[in-house]
């Protein structure tokens, strides 16, 4: 390719999204601009990938961790051939499009990641690095090389500084994950001014230090340069990061280099400078030249032909091995074993019972066997959350065909790789760690929702019967946050047999994420054989004679109305007990099966749960609930100087 031509794929890339940017009046078009040669060279020279078929299984995975410049992705995602037209590049941050202010996977064909919440694609690509190096262990063969995508990402000096990424960092490191390859835009500005302001340290020390390789480009424009980096980073097995010291809003006279260029358009005057200063056309907007048109859409055929040679060797692979390409080929399909629930244990009433993190673990190791791809771990507490998949190696730099994952103490990028490792497909991966510390990863939770990835969060310790540790680490308004995010179910077990249910829940379902809700304490098994309603998020334990009362509760506290209720009826109270471990999945049903567990005839409901009330009022007339924090005490004292006892319950039942 001649260095004209290659200029003008890269000024077009420049163009075309700061050209967004100025028709939508909103938008940031400094890092398009600074960052295009970067983008340009991963593009064109190393990304594995085919626009016609964005899901091909042996692509490699470009994330655009600073999704503030979502215009620069869309542009390449056009440019390439992926299904985003013109139109929709002009149509940038308006309502209904396919080009929002953010990258949001499953809108946009070729995102493969929802950015813009600074951190969250670097952890994600972390995520996705420890899928593909997982499944290259299981079922890589001498010259069958089918799992071998590289993870690349443009990563900013706003995603350095968010501490999601120095969790990540210092996991990727450990796990030497060598197939990351990320491009950071040093660009020494962010939305404050120059990072002088708060950020000086050493970057490069500090990437070296986590085990990363580490390449410094003194010009971000040199593709030539970044090129060589990007040869020199596939041959070393560490993770790498490559300095590329560029300038935000390159071209643009007056604001390349300065703060003004992150956020806001340029405005026609300067943009027209910036393309006279290129020698760029000032019209038409969005100007595309015929011959760099043509260069980038080359992706389509090279991308077909790939794909092809990927799929003739996926054949010949299974002819070899029948078993494991059989196996392959039902992960990459994301289809799950025929009647993989079948024979999932049940567990007999017992008035003893286990804690729900114990028939948890009982439930991830019969699951285990069945289903392969079944991985997971915790932050640092496997032992409390019981995520142990017994007999499997852990997941570490030598032994990557491991299912047990530790991912230290970093909740929030545990969360983050959850999300990048099921979006890499082949693997269900699940993670734990304690209710309270959902708070440290809220906003890994938010973007698996936004994305609809089916990672599932394993909760235990869920409320203040975790006892004697207190209220730094008992639950009051985490219940009531979790329930309040879109596309996230939430499900908080009264039994074994809950449990059992609520993993086949959270296993068969593949359009968002699940969050298991289990005690530390031990409950009743209940002798109620119902448990296969909890699919439809509440329903009917047991109706003590004709209802005249409404008593609902979720997880441990469905035990505890369990014996009020029985109380109540042998002081002649008619009583109706509903287990209620999900809203999100109730409100999913019918008006009919609702009004069945729930009839508006019966206005004497109490709800009861150890977490807070707000939410409950939409089906309860009263609540028993915690809307102040624990204390610490053995958890039966806690219970009992909080009220949650069956004659307190009695008690407020008679009240309504």
């Amino acid at each position: 390719m001649n260095n004209d031509l290659q200029t003008q794929a890269i000024n077009t890339l420049r163009f075309l999204s700061a050209d967004a940017v100025q028709k939508a009046n909103s938008g940031h078009p400094g890092l398009p601009m600074g960052a295009a040669a970067m983008a340009y060279t991963i593009w064109t020279r190393h990304l594995r990938h085919n626009p016609r078929n964005p899901k091909w299984m042996g692509r490699d995975r470009f994330i655009l961790s600073g999704g503030h410049g979502s215009a620069l992705l869309y542009s390449l995602l056009h440019l390439t051939g992926y299904d985003v037209s013109l139109d929709d590049l002009k149509n940038f941050r308006q309502f209904g499009s396919i080009t929002p202010g953010h990258p949001e996977h499953g809108l946009t064909p070729g995102v493969e990641v929802t950015t813009g919440p600074l951190g969250q694609g670097f952890a994600q690509g972390v995520g996705m690095a420890i899928a593909a190096s997982h499944l290259a262990a299981l079922f890589n063969k001498p010259n069958y090389d089918l799992i071998q995508s590289y993870i690349y990402g443009i990563v900013t000096d706003g995603d350095l500084m968010e501490g999601i990424s120095s969790e990540a960092a210092s996991l990727a490191g450990h796990l030497s994950l060598g197939r990351i390859i990320y491009l950071y835009d040093d660009n020494h500005i962010s939305i404050d001014g120059s990072t002088n302001l708060a950020f000086t340290e050493n970057r490069a020390a500090r990437f070296e230090a986590y085990g990363w390789h580490v390449q410094k480009i003194d010009d971000g424009n040199d593709v030539e340069m970044i090129d060589k980096a990007i040869q020199n980073a596939k041959k070393d097995p560490r993770p790498s990061i490559i300095m590329c010291r560029t300038i935000i809003g390159f071209g643009a006279p007056h604001r390349q280099g300065t703060s003004k260029a992150h956020g806001e358009p340029l405005g026609d005057e300067e943009l027209n400078a910036a393309k006279e200063n290129l020698g760029w056309p000032l019209e038409p907007r969005f100007y595309i030249p015929d011959d760099v048109l043509a260069f980038f859409r080359k992706a389509v055929e090279v991308g077909r032909e790939r794909e092809t040679d990927w799929k003739m060797k996926l054949e010949a692979y299974g002819r070899l091995n029948p078993q494991l390409g059989a196996e392959l080929n039902r992960r990459i399909a994301g289809t799950l074993p025929k009647d993989w629930d079948a024979n999932l244990p049940t567990f007999p009433a017992d008035p003893k019972g286990m804690a729900t993190r114990a028939s948890s673990g009982k439930i991830i190791n019969a699951l285990a066997p069945i289903l392969p791809e079944l991985i997971g771990g915790s932050a640092d507490l496997a032992p409390s959350n019981n995520t142990m998949i017994e007999g499997s190696p852990s997941f570490q730099k030598e032994s990557p065909e491991g299912r047990n994952f530790h991912f230290g103490v970093r909740e929030h990028a545990m969360g983050a790789a959850l999300n990048g490792m099921n979006l890499y497909g082949g693997v269900i991966a699940y993670g734990g760690t304690f209710l309270i510390f959902s708070d440290y990863m809220k906003p890994a939770i938010r973007i698996a929702a936004i994305s609809h990835a089916p990672s599932i969060f394993v909760y235990t310790h869920d409320s203040v019967g975790l006892g004697e540790d207190g209220p730094t680490h008992q639950p009051i308004e985490q219940l009531a946050a979790l329930r309040a995010i879109p596309n996230m179910v939430t499900i908080r077990p009264a039994d074994a047999n809950e449990v059992r249910e609520a993993w086949k829940v959270a296993i068969s379902r593949r359009n968002g994420p699940t969050a298991l809700v289990l005690t530390r304490q031990a409950l009743p098994t209940l002798p109620v054989r119902q448990t296969s309603s909890l699919s439809k998020g509440a329903y009917v334990l047991q109706d003590f004679g004709n209802p005249e009362i409404i008593l609902m509760a979720t997880g441990s506290e469905v035990s505890l109305i369990f014996d009020a209720a029985q109380k109540l009826h042998e002081e002649g109270k008619g009583v109706r007990v509903v287990s209620f471990p999900s809203w999100e999945l109730f409100e999913k049903q019918d008006e009919a099966y609702k009004e069945s567990v729930l009839p508006k005839n019966l206005t004497k409901r109490l709800a009861v749960e150890l977490g807070a009330s707000l939410g409950w009022e939409r089906y309860a007339k009263s609540t028993l609930c915690l809307d102040h924090y624990g204390a610490s005490a053995p958890y039966k004292v806690i219970f009992e100087k909080f009220g949650f006892t069956v004659e307190n319950v009695v008690k407020r039942a008679k009240e309504l």
